[in-house]
């Protein structure tokens, strides 16, 4: 073979080694099938009827995500979501995002029963007032999910947020400082041990800092939690919701590291 064929023969090997690459891609990205995702939302004190379409359309248009809405409860403290009632609630979903408020749930049985789904190995996204879901029970179970327990907040007010690991993919993208205007802190009353915190805001009344955006495991189950997001501004704005659909596809292990979605998980164009 002369020195000619011989390049020719290395270039069609390339060419076809570029092809089967760039096939196993557009194969990997048609194969995947969406994450299915079930948003439970309800209870007191916040626009859950526009908040629920807020994250569905705007993480929908971020990522392969497709969503199943459960919104109960009215604007309810003491109520219990129906299909936490069942042993199996969570079967059939990729995670479960978490935006209900409903405090005074006492039900020892049915918060456990919440939580083991995610012990169990369901991931978790958990916003804003579900940090203080289930606060007035004694089992500790949720707050072992969440990884931070939080019995009240600050006054509204503009929040200064410090991103704390600007080097994780959950993080990159996420400003250096945000000023997240008319929102509510969440003091920190205990950080339980297996809390990675990713970001936090001054408390003006408590006079310290408190982890309002961080990442936790609770058995086999990955959660990403956040407890800003009070108002629909804050919760539409990209900053928001780009940083709330990085945490879900984290915890269901589709977010490369750099902070994007790995193939087949890209929002899907029309």
């Amino acid at each position: 073979m002369n020195s000619q064929d011989l390049s020719r023969s290395i270039n069609a090997r390339c060419l076809i080694i570029t092809l089967i690459v760039l096939a196993s891609s557009a194969f990997n990205s048609i194969a995947a099938q969406p994450l299915k995702a079930l948003i439970v939302c309800g209870g007191c004190c916040h626009d859950f009827e526009a908040q629920k379409k807020i994250l569905s359309e705007g993480i929908g248009k971020r990522a392969n995500v497709q969503f199943t809405i459960v919104h109960e409860g009215g604007d309810d403290r003491n109520f219990e979501v129906s299909i936490y009632k069942n042993k199996d609630w969570a079967r059939g979903y990729d995670v479960i995002v978490h935006n209900e408020c409903f405090g005074a749930v006492t039900n020892n049985a049915l918060i456990e029963n919440i939580a083991s789904a995610h012990q169990a190995g369901v991931p978790a996204v958990m916003l804003h007032c579900s940090t203080h879901s289930y606060r007035a029970a004694t089992t500790d179970e949720w707050r072992k999910t969440l990884g931070l327990s939080s019995y009240s907040h600050e006054k509204n007010r503009d929040l200064v947020v410090k991103n704390l690991k600007p080097t994780h993919p959950v993080m990159i993208g996420f400003p250096e400082v945000w000023n997240d205007p008319a929102d509510e802190l969440y003091k920190n009353d205990k950080i339980w041990p297996n809390l990675v915190p990713l970001a936090q805001a001054y408390g003006q009344d408590t006079k310290k800092d408190h982890v309002c955006i961080w990442l936790n495991t609770y058995g086999k189950g990955r959660v990403f939690a956040t407890t800003l997001g009070h108002g629909n501004n804050t919760m539409q704005s990209d900053v928001y919701l780009d940083l709330v659909t990085r945490g879900l596809l984290w915890v269901c292990d589709q977010l490369d590291d750099s902070g994007k979605p790995k193939p087949g998980y890209e929002a899907v164009k029309n």
